[in-house]
């Protein structure tokens, strides 16, 4: 045999073999009548460990395509051919070795669990149901006009709501632009996705805050970036470090959330964000300035964006409604330049074909409302509630068990443990007691940390959820102790 296991792939061998012998019985290099070879002369042809070549024909029965008798050897099933000779595809594998990856098991965990009614959620990024505007959408779904056109819209985006998307980030975040400058998006991560996909290329280096929502996602790693970590303190990231990296990796994207970022739930400074322009223009590097929550700030102030500072077209600035008014929606948007605009927007179409025209029309009626500053407003006032009701069950039920950062806007609130325990530990004994909240290393490489989000739920149910992750960390924090 002259095909061998490559021993330096990231596949394990097993699985090498395993596909080797498959496609062999595909092509017909091992007759369906036959015998494979032993365990042991196959290790010894191979050049493996016989429990390797144990494996591979496991993998193989497990799939069906072998047969396994004790005495007998292993055989070709006898009917993966079929009566009309039509075999059933191996999607294990086809799933395994697609390049779009999936999330972290951890997550698809979390987010398992919390479909189940009787889970007091502090881990989902969401506003509660009775924060959103419920009442104001049944009143403009009522009076929905006769729609003359219900075929595909225009590639960036339904015009109307381009042209009051550009007054409202005017009005409310002082940022110019023409609606041609505009694409709408399924939320903010299809934004983030069409410009990794439309801008970048497989090695590039690009930079993210660390801890970071960007961390959690596959989509740098499906894209095979090189993503580089920049350190984030009660400022935000430091302008020296991004000089640093770049020296030496040479960045191709800065990827930044400045206000109430999460899971930190800090904002960069007004020094800090100038000098991180100054440095995008000095040395070429693009900004993606992610803000889905500058609007909930509890005062009411809102912080100058980057893109509002920026005077050389360096940013691109995505925005959403899930944060502030519903995630159902899926209206996101990106504001920069018109043929980078353009590129995203031909991407999508490729994908889409488009945004849906009723939740664009229903985003553009309630934008344009009165309802809509009314719903911030209330909103602010709501979440900093929830806020106050979490750092006051903290006190109560965790005491000095965690350390905190009190942010003013936002909907998530970082913590770290001041007695570290097993992460995956506390995640099951949390669940199992009914709360779920999102482990630190989710985000990034800092450990001993948990972020817990009070948008999720209801003012009178937050302290509950604390007070079963307070058990929860009481039992691992004794087992570590036993």
């Amino acid at each position: 045999m002259e095909w061998r296991p490559d021993r330096a792939a990231k596949k394990a061998v097993y699985k090498q073999i395993a596909e080797y012998i498959e496609e062999g019985i595909s092509t017909g290099l091992f007759s369906p009548e036959s015998v494979l070879p032993s365990e042991r002369l196959l290790a010894k042809e191979l050049g493996v460990n016989r429990s390797t070549v144990v494996a591979a024909y496991e993998e193989l029965q497990s799939l069906g395509i072998v047969e396994r008798k004790k005495g007998s050897g292993t055989r070709i099933s006898t009917d993966i051919w079929g009566i009309s000779h039509k075999r059933i595809p191996n999607w294990g594998r086809y799933m395994e070795d697609g390049s779009f990856l999936p999330n972290l098991p951890l997550v698809q965990r979390i987010r398992t669990e919390n479909q189940k009614r009787h889970v007091i959620n502090l881990s989902s990024g969401e506003l509660a149901p009775g924060l959103l505007p419920r009442e104001q959408f049944k009143t403009i779904m009522a009076t929905i006009p006769f729609l003359d056109h219900l075929g595909y819209d225009h590639p960036q985006g339904n015009a109307a709501l381009r042209t009051t998307i550009a007054e409202h980030v005017r009005e409310y975040k002082n940022i110019h632009a023409a609606p041609s400058s505009i694409l709408i998006t399924s939320g903010a991560q299809q934004a983030l996705h069409l410009i990794i996909q439309c801008l970048l290329k497989p090695g590039d280096s690009i930079a993210i805050e660390d801890p970071s929502y960007c961390y959690s996602l596959p989509v740098f790693q499906s894209a095979g970036l090189n993503t580089l970590l920049l350190p984030v303190d009660q400022h935000g990231i430091n302008p020296d470090d991004v000089i640093a990296l770049h020296k030496k990796h040479r960045i191709r994207m800065l990827f930044l959330n400045p206000d109430y970022q999460n899971p930190t739930g800090l904002k960069m400074s007004p020094a800090r964000r100038k000098r991180i322009l100054e440095i995008s223009s000095e040395f070429g590097i693009p900004i993606i300035e992610d803000d889905p929550y500058s609007l909930t700030s509890f005062n009411g102030n809102v912080s100058d964006t980057l893109k509002s500072m920026d005077e050389n077209g360096n940013v691109l600035y995505i925005s959403s409604l899930s944060k502030i008014v519903a995630s159902g929606l899926r209206i996101g948007w990106v504001i920069g330049p018109s043929n980078v605009i353009e590129r995203l927007a031909d991407a999508k179409q490729q994908v889409d074909f488009g945004h849906s025209i009723f939740p664009q029309w229903a985003a553009n009626e309630f934008l344009k409302s009165s309802s809509f500053d009314e719903h911030i407003h209330m909103i602010r006032k709501e979440l900093k509630e929830r806020r106050d009701e979490i750092v006051t069950s903290f006190q109560r039920y965790l005491k000095d068990n965690t350390a905190y950062f009190i942010p003013e806007g936002g909907i998530h609130i970082w913590c770290r443990l001041t007695h570290p325990v097993n992460e995956q530990q506390l995640l099951e004994e949390s669940m199992k007691r009914g709360v779920s909240f999102l482990p630190g290393s989710v985000f990034g490489s800092q450990k001993g940390y948990v972020r817990f989000t009070f948008g999720r739920e209801e003012t009178d149910v937050i302290g509950e959820g604390i007070a079963r992750f307070a058990d929860a960390l009481a039992v691992c924090q004794k087992n570590d102790n036993v």
